[in-house]
Formats: C-alpha cells, sequence, structure tokens
C-alpha cells in the first residue's frame, strides 16, 4: 500500500494570483486552474494539503471564505510564516529508498 503524501503548497502567487497585502480586502482572489486541478487531484487520491502563507493571523477569515469561494481544497492552514526562503527538512528511513524532503520552486503566477 502507498502511503499518503503531504504537500504543503504557498497561497499568493501559487494558488491565487500574486497581490499585495494591502489590496487583499479591496480585490478579488483569481484561481490560477492548473493549482486548483493538481491540488484536487491530490485531495481525491487522499493525500494532506497543508496550505502556508505569510498572510497575518487577522486575514484568517478573508483567506478561509477566499479559499471557500475558490473551492480550494485543503486539511490544515498555517498562517504568518516568513516571507524569505521556506526549507522543508525531514527524516530518511534507511529501510526505504528515496528522499523523504521534495521541493519544487514555481514561476509566480504560472501554476502548478
Amino acid at each position: 500500500m502507498e502511503k499518503k503524501k503531504t504537500y504543503f503548497v504557498d497561497i499568493d502567487g501559487t494558488i491565487f494570483m500574486y497581490r499585495k497585502f494591502e489590496t487583499y480586502k479591496s480585490s478579488e482572489a483569481v484561481v490560477l486552474p492548473s493549482s486548483k486541478r493538481f491540488l484536487q487531484q491530490r485531495h481525491d487520491e487522499g493525500h494532506s494539503i497543508i496550505l502556508t502563507t505569510a498572510r497575518p493571523e487577522e486575514l484568517r477569515a478573508h483567506t478561509v471564505d477566499e479559499l471557500s469561494k475558490g473551492n480550494i481544497p485543503y486539511n490544515q492552514l498555517v498562517m504568518g510564516i516568513e516571507r524569505g526562503p521556506r526549507y522543508l527538512i525531514n527524516d530518511m528511513d534507511p529501510k526505504v529508498p528515496g528522499e523523504r524532503a521534495i521541493a519544487m520552486n514555481l514561476h509566480r503566477d504560472t501554476g502548478i
């Protein structure tokens, strides 16, 4: 049986077209279709989706509303992370070959 995967996915510039913080409440979130399809497929396969964002905690309700309106599936939402580089650090099982920490860098607003 294949183990389920966990996807950590940034929101702005990856799921939604990038916007500046100060415009979130005055502009509509535009969903990047390829990212929505990617997330829906992984969700349907039973994988875990953890959305991450530098958006401050006080924008949580607004962010949840935008994700809901965009029909974006996810399991958890982590707010307030730093805007600098993000590192994924994980151990490797000595009995199972292959890397367990995988990273993808995407060009902003191109989708997954």
